[in-house]
């Protein structure tokens, strides 16, 4: 997909792409997986790859990412993240590296994921008294973390407009008798199957009635049409750290 939206995008030009060493595709026309040859061989050299860029987007694994980011960093090149399971280490590494180029780093790339975290800033300060909130998401089978980071960006976003620490508040799992539901708890539950791109529901429950807002992903081209969009932001900074929020000037 992220091939795919820079080859058809007018204003923006693909030169490097990359995959594991011992992958089948190495050497390979990077166009070809879409249908559209350009001449970008397929490579696992991250390095020279940075070294003629403008800007690397990854979506990998925090590991990888991490590795790449100091390559990154030390070629002068921006970095559009998408990649989430960051720890507080990993996360401190980001912010360190945007001292020296433009990083964008969000858990969500889709334009349309990043107006619903604006509006569960506005809902939640509007039922900030005698509503539960509940977080469910639900991906593919191949996925590793969970919640996923775009669920725990909705528990942030909710718990900041509450006055909340979402680390104090959330609840992971439920098994048992738990007990009395504590009012300022945030609740993730984690669906994980088949082929789902990616679900995501905050749900604001009260005596009542019950507010739902709802995402969903029908394929990964939001994820990609995003990230250009983000590249295209950082593209004349020198460093910084930024989110999708900043890229679609909904701070």
């Amino acid at each position: 997909m992220l091939v795919e939206s820079i080859l058809k995008a007018p204003d923006t030009a693909l030169v490097a792409a990359f995959e594991q060493p011992d992958s089948p595709f190495i050497g390979k026309d990077a166009g070809e997986l879409v249908g559209l040859p350009c001449g970008v061989a397929i490579s696992s050299d991250v390095a020279a790859g940075v070294a003629q860029a403008d800007c690397l987007i990854d979506f990998t694994r925090p590991e990888g990412t991490l590795h790449h980011l100091e390559l990154a960093r030390a070629a002068g090149c921006g970095m559009v993240i998408g990649t989430t399971g960051f720890s507080a280490d990993g996360k401190a590494a980001i912010a360190a590296a945007a001292e020296h180029i433009p990083v964008v780093f969000a858990p969500n790339m889709a334009v349309g994921m990043n107006a619903v975290f604006k509006l569960l800033d506005v809902a939640a300060r509007i039922l900030n008294e005698g509503y539960d909130v509940e977080i469910i998401e639900a991906h593919h089978r191949l996925k590793v973390d969970a919640p996923s980071g775009t669920a725990l960006r909705m528990g942030e976003v909710v718990a900041d407009a509450l006055g909340r620490d979402l680390d104090a508040c959330a609840i992971y799992g439920r098994e048992g008798v738990t007990g009395e539901r504590d009012g300022q708890t945030i609740g993730f539950s984690t669906i994980r199957g088949g082929d789902i791109v990616g679900d995501h529901t905050v749900l604001f429950a009260g005596i009542g009635e019950r507010i739902e807002i709802t995402h969903k992903s029908g394929s990964r081209m939001p994820y990609a049409a995003g990230s250009l969009r983000a590249a295209r932001f950082i593209a004349p900074r020198k460093s910084g750290l930024f989110d999708m929020q900043d890229v679609l000037g909904l701070k």
